[in-house]
């Protein structure tokens, strides 16, 4: 078992956030990755989910009610919503995969790594525990241009801001891989055999946007 989802359902009781703050240290001391989900059965429906840290827990033991909220959710009772809980995990478990090889990140100035996405799942903070892996040396930014917001890793916290839009110096060294991604491109690409559609298929549109490589193309993608 790699990961977890966390939920509270039904009425409040004493002690809930005391059992959230368990679950969520004690799985996270053996290597388990821990997703909240908010407002119970309702939420997994919803997809209204985040992932949980030590200091997403460490401030709440005194406070009543419940972190995650909670509510009553009849629906839950029929194999539709069951169903549909069910493709909501598929969904964003697919989007979470596809992200993980479609983020591009981008060096600045400043050493730090930016990269800019627009997924149909609210994510981002779902992608850092990946990244911050196999960088963890490297501060980085991934930026959720459509819902505004950045999931940071600043080498020792991880942690969501609110981002409206990122004004970049990007690096030297980032200009001349930028100009080398284009040049690739250019140079495999044969216009005279091209297959828009079964590119789409392999690379979907809403990700190409965010590649330095796909700048050179026509309208036509």
């Amino acid at each position: 078992m790699k990961r977890i989802g966390l939920l509270t359902s039904g009425g409040d009781a004493p002690g809930m956030n005391a059992a959230i703050r368990a679950v969520v240290r004690t799985a996270i001391y053996y290597g388990i990755e821990v997703f909240g989900i908010e407002r119970g059965y309702a939420g997994l429906i919803d997809d209204t989910m985040t992932q949980m840290e030590m200091r997403s827990v460490s401030d709440i033991v005194q406070r009543g009610g419940t972190k995650l909220r909670t509510a009553r959710c009849l629906e839950m009772l029929t194999e539709e919503a069951v169903r549909r809980a069910d493709d909501c995990i598929r969904r964003v478990g697919v989007e979470i995969h596809r992200m993980k090889g479609f983020i591009r990140f981008f060096e600045t100035e400043s050493g730090a790594l930016y990269a800019a996405c627009a997924p149909d799942h609210d994510i981002v903070d779902l992608l850092i525990p990946h990244f911050r892996a196999r960088i963890p040396h490297f501060p980085f930014v991934i930026h959720d241009v459509k819902r505004k917001k950045a999931a940071v890793w600043d080498t020792e916290h991880s942690f969501l801001a609110p981002l409206d839009r990122a004004e970049l110096i990007i690096s030297a060294n980032e200009n001349a891989w930028q100009n080398l991604w284009k040049q690739y491109y250019a140079s495999v690409n044969i216009p005279s055999r091209e297959r828009l559609k079964q590119m789409r298929g392999y690379l979907p549109v809403r990700y190409m946007k965010f590649m330095p490589e796909f700048s050179v193309r026509h309208d036509g993608i």
